[in-house]
This record gives structure tokens, C-alpha cells and sequence, in this order.
């Protein structure tokens, strides 16, 4: 009887890790793939083929979007003609031919409406100024010119006042009197000085009152919302004397002609 023959050795380790191997290896040596790739090894160029889908099913994505026909070239061909589809959407665009319009500062808003506003006031004075020269050449004409009758108490009789005339002369003030509407007994009384633009376009108006409260109507002549008073004293008129000058100024603070 034959007997087994025993060894001290024991067979040394194999340093290659152990691989397993598919159903496929076990059948013959030939097509053995393992089923764990070494690490030192490089892998299978699997990535490509993966890439030439992802840029085929994109091409196919692209035709029927566009054309509605599914392109038949080679996937090589594709993957080199096309560009990768961009990572973000594609900011709007406005106005023609596909150009943005460019950012505007809210000032420069603020600063046309200004304009405007400013043009507006212009055209507003100009139409008011305008408006009220014309209303006067109307109501005193040129020269500018007033005329009232009042009883002043100078040669009057009854039916028959005092005339008088005010008149803006090249923007000197005069005021003609004819005492009980008598013309040969005329008497001119000069005013004030206008100075300005457009000074001979200032009308001029005359009222009566009883300024030093002596029972006597004083002339008062209204001129670019100032008030000139002349006395009425021995048949004329005349300027205000020093001493009557506070009770001149007394009154018209309170005189609205």
C-alpha cells in the first residue's frame, strides 16, 4: 500500500492579490475577465464611448428640436463639430438686431424731467406776460393812460368836476389837472421816474382820499403797487411837507386803492 508522501515545506504566498473571476473564466482560460481591475492597470476606455453617447443622444436632442430629422453621421464626426451646450441660460437681450439696451442712470431721468419743467415755467411766463401787456394796451393803450373826473373843490361847479389824465410817458409819470374841466387852466404835475425793462408799458391810475383827515380829498397816484401822495391844499396839490409825512405813511398802511 502505497503511502502519501508529507513535506516540512509549505508552498510560499503569492504576492498577486487574488482577482476573481467571472462565470465566463471558469469555462476555459481563453476571455478570462477578471472581475476587479488592478489598481496598476489602466481601465477599459469605457469613458469615450460614454462620451460619444452623451454627444450623440444630444445631436439627435438638436436635430429634433431644429430640423426634426435625426442626423446620420458618424459619432467621431459629431463629437468634433459640435460645441458642448452652455452651462447657464442666455441673458436677454433687448432692442434690434439682438444688442442690449444700455443702463440708464435714474439722474438722468430726474434731470429731463427738470428740463422739461423748466421749459414749461418759461413757456408759462412768457404766455403770462404776453397776456397781460396785451390786457393793458386794451384798457390804457400807448403811452399808457388814465383819465377820472373827481370833486376836488378847485373852480368846480355842479355837473362839472375837476378832469384829470395820468400818463406814462416813455416811463416819466405826469398828471394833467383842468380844475372844473377847464383845459385853459390846465395844470401838469410831474411824478415819479420809471427805470427797468418795459418801463414805459407800466399803466399808472389815480385815486382820491382824505389823507390828513381835513375834510379835503388828496390825490393819490398808483403806480407798480406804490403809492404817491400830493396834498390838496389852496387849490392845488402839492407834496407832503416833513411834519405830515409819519401821518402820510400812518394811513396808507391802511389803504387798499
Amino acid at each position: 500500500m502505497a503511502l502519501l508522501e508529507t513535506t516540512d515545506k509549505i508552498a510560499p504566498r503569492s504576492v498577486v492579490r487574488h482577482r476573481p473571476i467571472g462565470d465566463a473564466g471558469r469555462q476555459g482560460n481563453e476571455g478570462i475577465t477578471p472581475v476587479a481591475q488592478r489598481a496598476h492597470r489602466p481601465r477599459p476606455v469605457q469613458a469615450d464611448t460614454d462620451k460619444s453617447v452623451e454627444v450623440s443622444e444630444w445631436q439627435r436632442a438638436g436635430d429634433k428640436e431644429g430640423t426634426g430629422t435625426i442626423s446620420t453621421r458618424p459619432r467621431a464626426s459629431i463629437g468634433a463639430d459640435k460645441k458642448p451646450l452652455p452651462a447657464g441660460p442666455r441673458p436677454k437681450t433687448r432692442g434690434g438686431a439682438g444688442r442690449r439696451l444700455p443702463h440708464v442712470h435714474p439722474l438722468l431721468y430726474l434731470g429731463l424731467g427738470m428740463l422739461v419743467m423748466l421749459g414749461l415755467w418759461t413757456a408759462a411766463m412768457g404766455i403770462s406776460n404776453w397776456a397781460g401787456t396785451t390786457i393793458n394796451n386794451i384798457r390804457y393803450g400807448y403811452p399808457r393812460t388814465y383819465q377820472v373826473d373827481a370833486y376836488v373843490g378847485h373852480d368846480e361847479t355842479p355837473g362839472s368836476p375837476s378832469h384829470f389824465i395820468a400818463i406814462n410817458l416813455h416811463g416819466r409819470i405826469e398828471v394833467i389837472e383842468m380844475p372844473g374841466g377847464n383845459a385853459a387852466s390846465a395844470r401838469i404835475f410831474t411824478g415819479p421816474q420809471l427805470f427797468g425793462p418795459g418801463n414805459d408799458l407800466v399803466p399808472v391810475t389815480l385815486s382820491f382820499a382824505d389823507v390828513l383827515g381835513n375834510h379835503k380829498l388828496d390825490m393819490i397816484i398808483n403806480v407798480q403797487g406804490t403809492q404817491i401822495v400830493y396834498i390838496n391844499d389852496k387849490g392845488t396839490f402839492r407834496p407832503p411837507l416833513p411834519g405830515e409825512r409819519d401821518q402820510v405813511q400812518q394811513f396808507l398802511q391802511h389803504y387798499h386803492p
